[in-house]
């Protein structure tokens, strides 16, 4: 290295008047007090927020902004924004679900009895597009107004009166009903009601009063079952009896068509032998008809006398005497008097 270039450099190295080195440090802590101004985000507190020029808005928020103490109707979404310093304030508002929690809340009863709930806790939500009229009329501190001061009056309305069951119910239809009317923004969601811290005495009692009511529950439910039980029975009773009923006139209808197929059976069978003997009776009538025509048509004196001849000459006894031939006689009468009858009737 030459001469020259180490005479530049110890020149280089010595330090510089001592006004110069002021101004430095003036230019340095105003850029670091304008920075500082800038960069600073308005979330840390709200007295650093009016000295921020950016400023974030968390997600799940909106950026609300006041101006000389008045609400302004500019509403910001999550992210990096700007405003004036010392002059715009900045407040961001939740508007996803939060819940508040409101403790050791006195109750007294009709009674007399204090009681107290140990937490009670409201799952709200303030609605994005009426997030500037609840400020306006409610202020930042809208949830101690309708909610934390709202419980605390409406536990004193319903403890003395209502069950712990109905509790949690009622509480958010009261809550709401007032936040719909009087700050539309508000939106209640569910309540949550823990139990009550009870004396010891009023304890006792209550727990004798539930044990009590279960085991009425309890009978009742038994006398239920036994209904049920009874029913099913006479429902089962009820069945069989009609199944036997069913059987029974299926049996007797059974019977019946069997009867009914044995008369007409019987009766066929009465047509027939009817019709059976009268054809017998017509045909011995006209046979006997037929005998009594060829009889008559037989009565001839011929035929008598020969008859006559046949049973004196089949006779195997014969008489002696003066009157035998008178009895030949007389049966000649008798023979000739028939035919003569015969003739007269024809």
């Amino acid at each position: 290295m030459d001469p020259q270039q180490q005479q530049q450099r110890g020149r280089a190295a010595q330090p510089p008047p001592g006004g110069d080195l002021s101004a430095i440090l003036t230019v340095f802590m105003a850029f670091v007090a304008i920075a500082a101004m800038i960069l600073v985000p308005a979330s840390f507190s709200s007295a650093n927020s009016s000295f921020s020029i950016i400023h974030q808005v968390p997600e799940g928020h909106v950026g609300v902004y006041w101006r000389g103490g008045a609400l302004l109707k500019t509403i910001t979404e999550p992210g990096f924004h700007l405003k004036m310093p010392l002059i715009t304030q900045f407040e961001p508002i939740q508007v996803t679900l939060q819940t508040d929690q409101v403790k050791d809340i006195p109750c007294g009863t009709k009674g007399g009895v204090m009681i107290s709930f140990e937490k009670i806790e409201v799952v709200n939500r303030l609605r994005k597009e009426f997030v500037y009229e609840t400020l306006l009329n409610y202020g930042v501190q809208y949830d101690k107004t309708w909610i934390y001061d709202k419980i605390h009056h409406e536990i004193n309305q319903f403890c003395s009166a209502q069950s712990l069951r109905q509790i949690d119910e009622k509480m958010k239809d009261a809550l709401q009903v007032d936040c719909t009317r009087y700050a539309p923004g508000i939106e209640i969601l569910s309540v949550r009601v823990t139990k009550p811290t009870i004396p010891a005495s009023i304890k006792r009692n209550f727990e004798q009063m539930e044990e009590e009511r279960t085991k009425v529950l309890i009978a009742m439910e038994r006398q239920m079952v036994a209904e049920k039980e009874a029913e099913t029975q006479k429902k089962i009773a009820l069945a069989e009896a009609e199944k036997n009923a069913q059987v029974s006139k299926i049996l007797m209808e059974q019977k019946l068509m069997e009867k009914d197929s044995s008369k007409r059976q019987q009766e066929i069978e009465n047509h027939m032998y009817m019709a059976r003997e009268k054809s017998l009776a017509d045909a011995d009538f006209y046979k006997v008809m037929k005998e009594a025509e060829a009889n008559k048509l037989k009565l001839t004196p011929e035929y008598l006398e020969l008859r006559f001849i046949e049973s004196i000459a089949n006779n195997s006894k014969i008489f002696f005497g003066n009157k035998v031939p008178n009895m030949v006689y007389d049966q000649r009468l008798l023979g000739n008097f028939l035919n003569t009858a015969g003739r007269v009737e024809a």
